[in-house]
């Protein structure tokens, strides 16, 4: 049994590019779904989905020039997903339409055109590398990369973790503090960017925001307190993150649909089986009768 258990979980971690994917893939569980849960309490969540396919032209741009070069891409990436961020607010602003409508649509302008310039410069197997990624070939200047953005995202979000909290719950409180909100949200976008982009070299442009996204819902489940999501939240990436490296190496399928889908069934089972607004809870409270303390 223990020998087993060795063969599966430790033994595929005696080669060098499953101990990088895996320490790649905790930076990434460290940073992306805090950033995942302050989307979702914000109304946001679909405002992942359309910033990660923003990055897309500035990768597929850095791809043109400089080949597989990760520092190209992810600049390219960064510079063309504030540029939408950007754009969208521009827009929203002076128009007055949502900041939500405005980023669809500037969403599926910056997933055409992105997956036209990686079509018109590379084959389908660059297409493929750029839109989905492969944990398993993060070398150790990617490494390096995503740890240092994953770091300056932790940092940063700590030190306007207060004032990010506020800006949620009463952004009037936060401005009669002296404090600009859109300030405080520039910065949240910009970090989101960031993330994205530290995990378009593993996951792909595609499934970039899954790590960040659904950890953060599936937490919902089980906790009501923000420090609770968080925690839950980190956990369930962990989890996912490893599970799915291990899953990819032993069936030989897919590393980062592997890691999403592993997160997807804990959605699943956690919509089922939740402590909170779960069916399971549900079918609890209209069992509990009237006037008895609900189960804990």
């Amino acid at each position: 049994m223990i020998e087993l258990l060795h063969e599966w979980l430790i033994a595929p971690f005696d080669y060098g590019f499953m101990r990088r994917a895996a320490v790649a893939g905790l930076a990434l569980s460290l940073a992306a779904p805090p950033m995942g849960v302050f989307l979702m309490l914000r109304g946001m969540s679909l405002i992942g989905d359309a910033m990660a396919h923003a990055i897309l032209p500035g990768v597929a741009l850095g791809f043109l020039l400089a080949g597989f070069s990760l520092p190209a891409m992810s600049l390219g990436g960064v510079l063309s997903g504030l540029l939408v961020a950007m754009l969208a607010g521009s827009v929203s602003q002076m128009t007055g339409h949502r900041e939500d409508s405005a980023m669809a649509s500037f969403f599926l302008i910056s997933l055409a055109a992105g997956v036209m310039l990686v079509s018109l410069g590379g084959s389908s197997v660059d297409l493929t590398h750029v839109l989905f990624g492969s944990i398993l070939a993060v070398n150790t200047t990617a490494l390096l990369l995503i740890a240092a953005i994953s770091s300056v995202i932790v940092i940063t979000l700590a030190l306007i973790f207060r004032a990010l909290v506020v800006e949620c719950l009463d952004p009037l409180f936060l401005r009669g503090q002296g404090m600009q909100g859109g300030l405080v949200h520039g910065i949240f976008l910009g970090l989101v960017v960031l993330n994205l982009t530290a995990g378009f070299q593993t996951l792909g442009t595609l499934m970039a925001v899954g790590l960040m996204m659904l950890p953060a819902t599936t937490a919902r489940f089980w906790s009501k307190r923000l420090e609770g999501l968080i925690g839950i939240a980190v956990l369930l990436a962990l989890v996912a993150s490893t599970g799915g490296l291990l899953l990819s190496y032993h069936l030989s399928i897919p590393s980062g649909p592997a890691i999403i889908l592993l997160a997807g069934v804990g959605y699943t089972l956690s919509a089922l089986f939740g402590r909170h607004h779960s069916l399971l809870a549900k079918f609890r409270r209209h069992a509990t009768p009237l006037g008895s303390p609900e189960p804990h």
